[in-house]
């Protein structure tokens, strides 16, 4: 396959029309401030994935909420996310990336507003719709400011960034939200955003260097409602699967629907002069291999994450703050050693890196796997640890994905990434419930989905070892 890697242009060489200059190199005093910006965006928009769940019972008797309305509070943020942000990484490379970062900044920080002054259930669904909006523009936009107008080193010290920040905001969410609704109200779940929204807006209109793709006249907006359809059925669909029944009419229509979206959306960018998604990105080897690693990445991990906290209290015999508190040490030590990475990979190269960091995750998921009821932290330490450790080394996986094709494409391959991460954990959720519910026993169904990942994120490092270099 052929490499769609861009590459900069000589200095006595005009740069390549396909290979537009879109903004000058940052100056080195706003790097610190940039990478800021990345970090608190990634633990922001991710915290509000897991956050928010530990506080729902309170939200339930202080609103009246049904059960199907705190359904909504949780998977209608996830259900904006992942439908939109192919269209948010797009509107990102013709409107520009800071733009269209600040606005998406602006409106989960309203949305954050609205959500924590929220009276009736609602209205706190309505604001959390809005808020994934946000996060939709977010993170795409974020993607392709730090993979612009910077060399290889700047690009995966920022994806770093990004991604050890969302890994440690996934492991700390059941935790900041137990406190929070302990110690303050559940509304503080969501106003806690409004300062770091207001300071992120401020520190992005100092920091970030706007760019955009010069070649793109227009949105494809054929494109953008397909990739909308097929990505919020699809969504809908994996979200309440496990509770409707996979044979319920309405999960098969959304799922139909979503298929057929799917099929529109590949016709559309296939034929279309001014595609949103150029298919031809995908013959690039590390951009098609690291995307499908991503997919496997998610498809084990997040799988496992949704069913670990029933595991540590219904049978390792954790309290619910314990419970918590085991996934800390992951965190601590993805924040601790991504620093480490980047020299790791200039040793080993982004293919072994992530490899031996794929395969570590695996083996922490099998160690888990033979934990049995008496077990405690001394059985479940070390099994987390090595995730940990394993979570960070895959650092250099984002990078290589929006390194493998041209800039002027940063922000809808951000984007591609960003759904892959977001639906992929839908996925696994949907593939380790099918196989827990299928098994004889909670504790044997939990230790064969783990299993069932560990395998899929093992086959995820043969694919980065292969594709990657």
């Amino acid at each position: 396959m052929s490499d769609l890697t861009a590459r900069p242009s000589p200095p006595d060489r005009a740069p390549s029309p396909e290979r537009p200059v879109l903004s000058p190199p940052r100056p080195r005093d706003r790097r610190g401030l940039l990478l800021l910006v990345v970090g608190l965006a990634g633990f922001v928009t991710t915290l509000d994935n897991t956050v928010v769940t530990v506080a729902l019972p309170t939200i339930q008797s202080e609103l009246r909420a049904t059960l199907a309305a705190l359904e909504w509070v949780v998977t209608g943020y996830v259900l904006t996310f992942s439908g939109l942000m192919l269209a948010g990484g797009r509107l990102a490379d013709v409107y520009g990336r800071r733009t269209v970062l600040v606005i998406g900044l602006a409106v989960f920080t309203a949305a954050s507003l609205g959500a924590g002054l929220a009276t009736s259930a609602g209205g706190l669904v309505a604001a959390r719709l809005v808020q994934g909006c946000g996060a939709a523009l977010i993170l795409p936009a974020m993607l392709a400011v730090v993979s612009v107008g910077g060399d290889d080193r700047r690009r995966s010290v920022g994806v770093a960034v990004w991604m050890a920040s969302g890994a440690a905001a996934l492991a700390l969410g059941p935790v900041v939200g137990g406190w929070i609704t302990q110690h303050l109200h559940w509304s503080w779940v969501f106003l806690l955003n409004i300062p770091l929204g207001v300071l992120m807006i401020a520190l992005a209109v100092a920091a970030v260097p706007d760019s955009r793709d010069e070649a793109a006249a227009r949105v494809d907006v054929p494109g953008v409602a397909a990739s909308v359809v097929a990505l919020s059925a699809g969504t809908f669909g994996l979200t309440f699967g496990p509770e409707l029944g996979w044979a319920s009419p309405v999960i098969v229509a959304a799922l139909a629907v979503a298929a057929v979206a799917a099929a529109v959306f590949v016709a559309v960018e296939r034929l279309g002069r001014e595609p949103m998604v150029d298919l031809a990105l995908f013959r690039a080897r590390a951009f098609t291999g690291g995307v499908i690693a991503q997919v496997l990445w998610g498809l084990g991990v997040n799988g496992v994450f949704f069913f670990t906290a029933l595991f540590l209290q219904g049978v390792l015999g954790f309290s619910p703050a314990m419970s918590g508190l085991a996934f800390v040490p992951l965190a601590l030590l993805v924040v601790v050693v991504t620093p480490l990475v980047p020299a790791l990979e200039r040793r080993l190269g982004a293919a072994r890196t992530v490899a031996l960091g794929l395969v570590l995750v695996a083996a922490g998921m099998v160690a888990v796997a033979f934990l049995r009821p008496g077990d405690g932290w001394a059985g479940l330490l070390p099994a987390v640890c090595v995730i940990g450790i394993g979570s960070a080394l895959t650092m250099p996986l984002g990078s290589a994905v929006l390194g493998a094709v041209p800039e002027a494409r940063a922000g809808v391959a951000g984007g591609v990434f960003s759904v892959a991460r977001e639906v992929s954990g839908l996925f696994g959720i949907a593939v380790v419930g099918v196989i827990v519910n299928g098994s004889a026993s909670f504790t044997l169904g939990y230790s064969a989905g783990l299993l069932t990942a560990a395998g899929l994120v093992t086959v995820g490092a043969v694919v980065s070892l292969v594709t990657l270099r």
